[in-house]
């Protein structure tokens, strides 16, 4: 069975703080490189963030370095997206995504992705 399952977004205000988790099957997380993406109201879906299958390598968009966190445990085959310093501008539907052989430096495509949850809501009022 493959699946990611996104939760953790809300409401918050500026200034805030979310943590959002994806809950995956060991199908889709053993050996996956994984990402967060997200896609604001009229806009493209974007990346955010990415972390190799160890978790040693990560990479962020420059829109949110030095206030985003990813990791993952791969025991609980479950990533997270700790984000810090929320502005109205990261208001958007955030998702998780899988991919197999890229590196986390190199995963920013959506082209790249073979796996996507469902998305989960962010929303950063002002």
């Amino acid at each position: 069975q493959v699946y990611l399952v996104e939760s953790g977004g809300g409401l918050v205000q500026a200034g805030g703080s979310l943590r959002l988790s994806c809950a995956g099957s060991e199908r889709t997380f053993r050996g996956y490189t994984l990402g967060w993406f997200r896609q604001a109201p009229g806009k493209e879906r974007e990346f955010v963030a990415a972390i190799s299958w160890s978790g040693g390598t990560t990479n962020y968009a420059d829109s949110v370095k030095d206030r985003f966190t990813i990791s993952r445990d791969n025991a609980k085959n479950t990533m997270y997206l700790q984000m810090n310093s929320l502005k109205p501008e990261d208001t958007a539907v955030y998702y998780c995504a899988a991919t197999k052989g890229i590196s986390a430096y190199y995963f920013t495509e959506e082209s790249q992705v073979h796996y996507w949850g469902q998305g989960t809501q962010v929303t950063v009022s002002s």
